[in-house]
């Protein structure tokens, strides 16, 4: 089917993703765009493909040079839409189930420490001459590190998801999954300071707006957070999602109550949150290393005379 428009029963697919599933856009898009490629690629009609069409088809994106996350997620969209034609009984099997992508090498995220999260938080900023933007740049870094949100979810944020008074934000997270997410006092007397400077303070209205007054951008944030970062940090690498893995490795830090920090995130499944384990293990071991008498044994300890696989 080389060269052929995407097939109605793939269309079809999207459309249940977005109107059943509720997958945000963004997501519907990034399925699309993978099975055009594979449609396009494909030499038999979409129910005739076998597991070694698959196969193929992943052999190819590795030839083309894609990184291993790149084929992950393009053979996922593939299996999702040959599990959706299993369900519906369109097909007997899934010719995708087997195949497998080359692995992908896992980074931990980095994150602030809390000394550098103090300082970024707590250091004014050097030129007053702005105090509307000052305030709202506050409340973004508040509601980041504070809440833990997606830069999506904060972008999206109206007036009238706020309750101050018992402090808590409604947060649409991925898949429009609703959450409540707490707000700590150093984000309610931040946010309270930029509704101060609000240039339209209605229920209905965004939380957070750029030049125009109109909602402001991700990119914008993106732009503004670097530049904090620079003044205050004297580093431009600082980026929202850094801000959260700080809030999730603190919090994990501190309570060890990693079901609690699930449903802070608004993570569905607590595998995507267990990466922040690895990170807190890190932590505890360079605990140990500074203060534990055995660890403080092995700097006069000959490391020729370590015992392999102890």
């Amino acid at each position: 089917m080389s060269g052929a428009a995407l097939p109605p029963l793939a269309a079809e697919f999207l459309v249940q993703l977005e109107q059943q599933q509720h997958y945000s856009l963004h997501t519907v898009s990034a399925y699309r765009h993978e099975l055009v490629r594979f449609c396009r690629g494909l030499e038999v009609e979409l129910l005739d493909a076998k597991p070694h069409h698959i196969s193929a088809f992943v052999a190819g994106l590795h030839h083309d040079g894609l990184k291993p996350k790149s084929i992950q997620r393009a053979l996922s969209a593939v299996r999702s839409f040959y599990a959706y034609l299993l369900r519906n009984g369109t097909i007997a099997t899934n010719p995708a189930a087997a195949a497998r992508a080359p692995k992908a090498k896992k980074h931990l995220p980095k994150v602030l420490d809390p000394d550098q999260a103090k300082h970024l938080l707590d250091k004014k900023a050097r030129s007053p001459s702005d105090p509307a933007k000052g305030a709202q740049d506050q409340a973004i870094l508040e509601l980041f590190y504070g809440c833990g949100l997606r830069l999506a979810e904060l972008v999206g944020l109206n007036l009238g998801d706020l309750d101050l008074s018992s402090g808590f934000v409604r947060v649409l997270g991925k898949g429009n999954k609703e959450r409540q997410a707490p707000l700590g006092r150093y984000a309610v007397r931040a946010i309270r300071s930029w509704l101060q400077h609000h240039p339209n303070p209605v229920a209905d209205a965004p939380l957070f707006v750029g030049r125009s007054r109109q909602r402001i951008s991700p990119r914008t944030i993106q732009q503004r957070m670097k530049r904090l970062a620079r003044e205050r940090l004297g580093d431009d690498s600082l980026h929202p999602h850094m801000l959260r893995h700080s809030f999730a490795t603190h919090l994990l830090e501190s309570s060890g109550d990693l079901r609690a920090i699930q449903e802070l995130l608004g993570h569905s499944d607590i595998a995507t949150t267990q990466v922040y384990t690895h990170l807190d293990y890190q932590h505890l071991a360079q605990v140990y290393d500074r203060a534990h008498p055995r660890a403080q044994m092995n700097q006069w300890t000959n490391p020729k005379d370590s015992i392999k696989d102890a």
